[in-house]
């Protein structure tokens, strides 16, 4: 494929918000370069609508259903965008996330598209293991998971993960043998937007942000809360983001812990900078099967210190001792003392925030994230 030839290129996601969050840069870049790039998701109204235009984009409907085994909807989905890519005339088709991933690379090879880029951005809820590993239900969904894992991916020209022990386990769990496959590292965040700022220690606080998930370990951070609020009155804790009904906790739950003093919740925010440059230290004791959190990336980028678990993804966060501490998942006495180990060393914290700069700098610039990318992409 010529470098000099304009491309019809489909970026195929889910939410409009979390593709220009974590697409933007890539597809504005693309944009100005002279290809045409279309936007698909499944949420649009008119003012997103709207957005997407303004930016220099087309917007494309299409539907899908999460984590639905219904195999009529899943044909639905590939009969839509199959349509998409041949009306549009598109010669590469970028689809991240498991599902648009699977039905994307498919639709796109039966629509004979050039290009097909699948990218993996961590295996997602069939893969995370709890205490106590999966559940019956879950152990099926991921074996049908694998089998369309084994389906589309080598009908991708290229695969992109994010870490390591993602592309080990579609090799070794999956059956994917897949010989193009780049790992990234992560998404990158532009680190003009996330600047670095001193860490602030009067008062000490430790902030969680993101989807409150069970999976994303936020009850493991409402407890170590409570157990160090206990002994260390001083400490703050923050949650970051909205609550939830399913799979995780809800805003009744949170009221009681914000009535006990035990954090301040603040809820949802379209801007997360404020709340991690007020803060002392960044938490993330998740378990869920990430590719590499992007939150953690923005936490690096602004210099705060890091504690989270030695989960695929999390783990590539943080050099151990260097800019925060690494836990065992599911250990909340190891997360206790990680806490506890900031609480009591204070003048520790501002080396660890730049040591997580340096760390966003060289591996989670957007820039040259976006160059890697556009390297694999032939553009």
């Amino acid at each position: 494929m010529s470098q000099a030839t304009p491309q019809h290129i489909a970026f195929v996601g889910k939410e409009v918000n979390v593709m220009l969050g974590f697409r933007g840069e890539l597809m504005r870049e693309l944009a100005a370069k002279g290809h045409k790039v279309y936007a698909f998701a499944i949420d649009y109204d008119t003012s997103s609508e709207l957005k997407i235009r303004e930016m220099g984009f087309i917007p494309v409907r299409f539907s899908l259903n999460g984590y639905s085994a219904n195999p009529f909807s899943d044909l639905l989905t590939l009969w839509q965008l199959y349509r998409a890519f041949k009306k549009h005339r598109i010669s590469m088709s970028f689809c991240y996330f498991a599902k648009p991933a699977i039905f994307g690379t498919l639709a796109a090879w039966a629509a004979r598209v050039p290009q097909r880029i699948a990218k993996i951005e961590g295996l997602g809820r069939p893969f995370t293991e709890g205490k106590h590993g999966l559940t019956v239900k879950m152990r099926v969904i991921k074996k049908v998971q694998c089998w369309l894992f084994r389906l589309a991916l080598p009908r991708s020209t290229a695969l992109i993960v994010l870490n390591q022990d993602d592309k080990k386990d579609l090799k070794e769990q999956c059956k994917v043998d897949m010989p193009n496959t780049v790992v990234l590292g992560g998404i990158g965040v532009c680190l003009e937007q996330f600047k670095c700022s001193p860490v602030p220690v009067t008062p000490l606080t430790f902030v969680f942000v993101g989807r409150l998930l069970n999976e994303k370990g936020i009850r493991y951070f409402l407890d170590v809360a409570e157990r160090v609020k206990a002994k260390h009155p001083e400490a703050l804790f923050k949650v970051v983001g909205g609550a939830t009904t399913a799979h995780g906790v809800s805003l009744p739950e949170l009221k009681q812990y914000v009535k006990r003093g035990v954090i301040d919740y603040v809820g949802h925010v379209d801007n997360v900078v404020p709340y991690i440059e007020s803060s002392s230290v960044f938490v993330l004791p998740s378990y869920y099967r990430e590719g590499l959190p992007r939150s953690t990336q923005e936490a690096l980028a602004i210099g705060r210190p890091v504690i989270t678990t030695d989960g695929p993804g999390c783990k590539d966060t943080v050099e151990h001792g260097v800019n925060g501490y690494r836990v065992p998942r599911h250990d909340t006495n190891a997360l206790e003392n990680a806490v506890l180990n900031m609480v009591n060393h204070p003048d520790k914290l501002q080396s660890m925030g730049y040591a997580s700069r340096a760390m966003a700098e060289q591996r989670f610039n957007v820039r040259d994230v976006n160059r890697r990318l556009l390297n694999v992409l032939n553009l």
